[in-house]
């Protein structure tokens, strides 16, 4: 560095060696006038040849320039008339106003000069290059053949009637898309399939038929097999694994997987319809991702509740089938199994934070509650997260204030659970599997071990690594699990009255007063809360509205509109902040009306759309309202719709359910 200051300091520029002689020639002038003069002579002289040189050398520096820009203006016209790839000139406005021969090979148009692009060749449209921003390339087909087209806008020079000109280069890549579509054919797909309820149907049938009963599945996935040209091989009484090339997985995908409704339709002597779960690996790396892609995909199908297909592409998720209800399990191993786990993990943290569901109803308000005198019960702290009260828990919660304050010391916000959690607590997430929509979706960041009961079919969306799940979609409110859960960590259901009431009336609630999804095990559980001192009168008290709420919701209903005859659909005008409740409310009130098997309200709370979907069966609700980015389960959805007004949510309702009912679902 200091080399190159010297340098530059002893090459310094000739018109300062000029002004040096010129004050010295000044000085000079002070002493000796007449020697000075003859100073002043030879100065002049050095200034002319000084401009003179610099003169000739900007004249050679001109010449060079322009020789070199003719050199290369005739270079370039050259390769342009003679480029070995084919390439076009347009307008933005597509008109073509020049082109080579080699253009000419590829298409069977002549005289396409001053015509528009998109008339010679029908799938380009120049408007598709000038709104990519990424790319510099798009890619289209001409008679069978696959090009690149590479593309350059440039700005003429001044003067021009032209705004800009776009020059397109066409790279002839049809060997490499013939290869590439061949290389996706066939790469490999995995596909586990699982019969749900195997035990159930096998224990329904006679002894003599059974083996009929099982043949006829093995008969059908072996068909079905068959039909993907792939391979079929049985690792257990219910499971089964495919693999097949990846061009059938559109005819499976365009059938809607009819080997669901296949099974399914299975009368060997068997008293229960056989349902399928299965789940499908796409696009992985190896075989072991494709065999993990696979395995995901049947947990969520399992997790959504069976007798359906999903499909796994990475992380794009795609579902097919869900028709049926979920078959309840008679078991209770796994819910004594859960018991003893969880029963271990409260053991282990120091404390224990118990959350739902944003706008908590009473399911998972009662399960919080169940689950906290477990934790009381094992001598740990423990809190439930909850960061306000609404009109559906107002009533158990006033009862709580008034006759057991003391729980009100282990009610905590949002903000003050994040305060006391550290990372050997333990969080368990109730009536509520989507991260987003609990409580506090903090805590779960902030907390490693994460427990997670629901009873809702699985969406997409899930906590990342829980490590306990009891995840059980045949179940009718996560109350009924705990009750389960709670019978099993001890000797016996060790609840109070309240604790009780309070479990009872989440499955009253999500029952609808035992009219839906009320199984077996559902009895068992109300009766195991009735002997613990649970009061159905009570508990029926906590459901009682005020005059207004009920005038809103018969407004809804009045309100309502008829699709088909048996779908309703309405919406509430005015927001308030227990509109979403009032929603959810009427929409079980428009079931009542005689025809009506699904129903839809919608209103407007915080600035989003909530939509509110309940069906009495024949109508899966979860799948209509997992098109507009809901879920829930198939009597019991729900969504929610950011940036759209009322008129256009009710508008993509509509929309969706046309899709729903074209696509054949009952």
């Amino acid at each position: 560095m200091a080399n190159k200051k010297i340098f530059k300091f002893l090459t310094l520029n000739t018109k300062i060696y000029l002004w040096i002689i010129g004050i010295l020639i000044g000085i000079l002038a002070f002493y000796e006038p007449k020697i000075s003069a003859v100073g002043v002579i030879v100065l002049v002289y050095l200034i002319y040849y000084h401009w003179k040189n610099v003169h000739l050398k900007k004249v050679e520096w001109t010449r060079y320039i322009e020789g070199l820009s003719e050199e290369f203006d005739s270079a370039t016209k050259h390769a342009l008339l003679n480029l070995p790839i084919p390439f076009i000139m347009v307008e933005v406005d597509g008109t073509i106003s020049w082109y080579n021969s080699k253009f000419m090979d590829i298409i069977e148009k002549k005289d396409i000069l001053e015509k528009n692009i998109g008339d010679v060749i029908p799938n380009f449209r120049v408007d598709d290059i000038m709104d990519n921003e990424k790319d510099m390339f798009i890619e289209t087909t001409i008679n069978e053949r696959h090009f690149r087209v590479l593309y350059n806008v440039v700005k003429p020079k001044e003067g021009s009637n032209r705004d800009y000109i776009i020059m397109l280069y066409w790279i002839d890549i049809t060997s490499f898309s013939i290869l590439k579509n061949k290389y996706n054919d066939e790469k490999p797909n995995v596909c586990l399939v699982q019969v749900d309820n195997f035990d159930e149907v096998i224990k329904s049938t006679e002894e003599s038929k059974r083996p009929i009963v099982v043949a006829e599945i093995d008969r059908k996935l072996n068909v079905l097999a068959s039909r993907l040209k792939g391979f079929i091989k049985k690792y257990d009484n219910d499971s089964y694994i495919i693999v097949f090339e990846n061009k059938y997985l559109e005819t499976l995908e365009s059938k809607k997987f009819d080997i669901l409704d296949d099974i399914r339709s299975i009368d060997k002597g068997n008293d229960i319809p056989v349902t399928l779960s299965i789940g499908v690996g796409v696009n992985g790396k190896n075989p072991l991702q494709l065999l993990e892609f696979a395995k995901g995909a049947i947990e969520i199908a399992l997790g959504r509740g069976g007798d359906q297909a999903v499909v796994k592409k990475i992380d794009k998720l795609s579902f097919y089938g869900g028709k049926s209800k979920a078959v309840e399990k008679r078991t209770k191993v796994k819910a004594r199994v859960i018991a003893h786990a969880l029963r271990q993990l409260i053991d282990q943290a120091d404390r224990v934070f118990i959350m739902g569901h944003k706008i908590a109803d009473m399911d998972s308000f009662g399960a919080a509650i169940g689950l906290l005198r477990a934790v009381k019960n094992r001598d740990k702290e423990g809190y439930i997260v909850l960061e306000k009260t609404n009109p559906s828990i107002k009533n158990i919660y006033e009862r709580t204030k008034k006759e057991h304050p003391e729980y009100l010391k282990n009610i905590l916000t949002p903000e003050e659970a994040n305060l006391k959690a550290s990372e050997d607590s333990l969080c368990i997430v109730v009536d509520i599997h989507r991260p987003e929509y609990t409580e506090a979706p903090e805590l779960l960041e902030t907390i490693e071990k994460v427990v997670l009961i629901d009873h809702h079919r699985r969406g997409v969306d899930f906590i990342e690594d829980p490590v306990l799940v009891y995840l059980e979609p045949y179940a009718s409110s996560t109350c009924e699990l705990v009750t389960e859960i709670l019978n099993y960590m001890g000797d016996k259901l060790n609840i109070d009255k309240f604790e009780a009431e309070a479990l009872l009336a989440g499955i009253t609630v999500d029952t609808k007063s035992f009219t839906f999804k009320t199984g077996v095990r559902t009895f068992e559980a109300a009766s195991l809360l009735r002997r613990a001192g649970a009061d159905t009168t009570s508990v029926r008290q906590l459901f009682q509205d005020d005059i207004n709420t009920f005038i809103m919701k018969a407004d809804i209903v009045k309100n309502a509109d008829i699709i088909g005859g048996k779908i309703a659909i309405s919406n509430m005008e005015d927001e308030t902040k227990d509109s979403v409740l009032i929603a959810a409310q009427a929409a079980d009130d428009l079931l009542n009306i005689s025809g009506i098997t699904a129903s839809f309200v919608l209103v407007v709370n915080d600035g989003r759309v909530h939509i509110s979907g309940r069906s009495l069966g024949k109508i899966n609700v979860q799948v209509i309202l997992e098109k507009l980015g809901g879920g829930g389960h198939m009597t019991v959805a729900g969504a929610q719709l950011d940036d759209v007004d009322l008129d256009k949510a009710k508008e993509m309702v509509e929309e969706a359910i046309e899709e729903y009912l074209q696509e054949g679902e009952k």
